[in-house]
């Protein structure tokens, strides 16, 4: 099957690059794959778009409109693997740095130490898109900001985990990544022959215990999902986690602020809500407070977030963490309120808004990945080696006139996963969103969404721009068995 398969330039995870051949660790994949064929494979391949399809796992692009049509998340057959060990490390790794946010934002909305301090220059903090002064002085259960995070990981071209970014208001993906693994099951039972993989479906269960820890006043905390309704791009994944978790799926004009509460219009009458897991961004949340305009939030919603009679996952606010310049400063946020050195680094980045910085980012587009600090997929990004000469006169022209809108980093050689296309395998280019839950104790789903650049040679991997998706296999060092052991074991 893998006769004609040639790794890219860089880290491929399933074959070394220097001798082309198999990692220890993918032995049994390998085996299991080659007994089912790639004929075989590419028919369950396009069975698996039938059953997403039928399982209503589509998204909408932001742009398509009332007209635009759904789509189901392109889905690739091959699994990605990780090894028990070295998922720990970035276990760790996802807490550190998860902990470092979450006493930052607790301090920028409080005492402001780090700013007081000069660790990190205020104007980077209230220049912010995310920043929401509005929440100043307000205090949270558990003094949790950041309760469902999903942090995107790269392998480098020397196969070094990185951070990539952080995704911390309302991170997306989880159904797929959890859809992808029930595909999986369903249609190629016989890759998981064999090895051991741990088990994803109890997500669900995981992140409605974490939100019920949000509202300590009550033994039986009434949660609901908060969505801007069907148009939404990600409206699946909401009615998906609501009817997962067995709570209901809300719009704004379902809830109602009275009595410093926040009540749901039910048949029954009106019952109280303690916890909202909002999927609508901090600007459409309250008119009161934020865009009066907005016909999607709750008037009075933020009066009683602050009264603690409600609580909000993610809290509002959160996202000047996810600003990509504050990203910059991550590392220095875990040596200064943790007194630990990162465990999982940041890509090297250049911040324009500093002038040596920007002078060095201006002479070199060519080679850069420029990204605009307040976009998110994939939108509004740069990338040199790849950028035509009016693409990279016009992000000159903007860093320029905005510099604190930008940084840049070095073009680097994404990891490769085989994936399929046309029938064919080929190196693509992944990513990994791992989902970390923080209510009072803490969880990392084992794996997560590994996001595919399927166009050939693309870096972008991000829906929006024609990526698709993985299953991710954390598999146990210990129980590896060869290819020709075939106890199933459980998955």
């Amino acid at each position: 099957m893998f006769t004609d398969y040639r790794p890219s330039v860089g880290y491929d995870e399933y074959f070394s690059n220097q001798s082309a051949s198999p990692r220890a660790d993918l032995a049994p994949l390998l085996t299991s794959l080659g007994q089912m064929g790639l004929p075989e494979l590419n028919r369950n391949h396009a069975s698996a778009s039938h059953l997403l399809r039928r399982l209503g796992a589509t998204f909408r692009l932001n742009d398509s409109g009332l007209n635009g049509g759904e789509r189901i998340l392109p889905f690739d057959p091959l699994p990605r693997l990780i090894s028990r060990r070295d998922w720990a490390q970035l276990e760790r790794g996802l807490l550190q740095r998860l902990e470092a946010i979450d006493c930052f934002l607790a301090d920028v909305y409080g005492p402001q130490r780090i700013l007081n301090d000069k660790v990190i220059p205020r104007q980077d903090v209230e220049s912010s898109s995310g920043w929401r002064p509005q929440l100043q002085g307000i205090e949270l259960p558990l003094n949790r900001w950041c309760h469902i995070s999903g942090l995107d990981l790269i392998r480098d071209g020397q196969g070094t985990w990185r951070v990539l970014e952080d995704n911390l208001r309302c991170p997306s993906g989880v159904a797929y990544f959890l859809e992808n693994r029930r595909v999986m099951k369903r249609l190629f039972p016989s890759l998981f022959e064999g090895r051991t993989v741990q088990p994803i479906d109890d997500y669900p269960s995981h992140l409605l215990r974490t939100l019920q820890d949000l509202a300590p006043w009550s033994d039986s905390p009434r949660v609901v999902i908060l969505t801007p309704g069907v148009y939404n791009s990600a409206y699946f994944e909401h009615s998906y986690l609501a009817q997962q978790m067995g709570i209901p799926l809300v719009e704004g004009r379902d809830l109602i602020c009275e009595d410093g509460r926040v009540w749901m219009h039910s048949t029954n009458g009106r019952r109280p809500v303690d916890v909202i897991y909002r999927r609508i961004d901090d600007d459409f949340l309250d008119p009161a407070v934020f865009r009066s305009d907005s016909m999607l939030g709750v008037h009075g919603l933020m009066e009683a977030l602050r009264q603690g009679r409600v609580a909000i996952a993610n809290a509002p606010g959160t996202g000047v963490a996810d600003d990509k310049l504050i990203y910059a400063h991550v590392p220095a946020m875990i040596r200064y309120y943790l007194d630990e050195q990162p465990i999982i680094e940041n890509v090297p980045t250049y911040l324009c808004a500093r002038p040596d910085d920007r002078r060095y980012v201006l002479e070199n587009l060519e080679q850069l990945v420029v990204k605009s600090v307040a976009e998110a997929g994939g939108y509004g990004m740069l990338i040199g080696p790849q950028a035509s000469r009016t693409e990279i006169a016009s992000f000159d022209e903007q860093i320029r006139a905005h510099p604190r809108n930008y940084i840049a980093q070095p073009t680097l050689q994404l990891s490769t996963v085989p994936a399929l296309s046309d029938g064919e395998l080929y190196p693509c280019h992944v990513d990994l969103r791992p989902y970390v839950l923080r209510g009072r104790s803490t969880w990392v789903s084992p794996g997560g969404l590994t996001r595919v650049a399927l166009k050939r040679g693309s870096l972008v991997v991000n829906s929006s721009q024609g990526g698709g998706c993985k299953d991710t296999w954390i598999v146990d060092e210990q129980h590896a068995m060869s290819g020709h052991q075939r106890e199933a074991l459980p998955c």
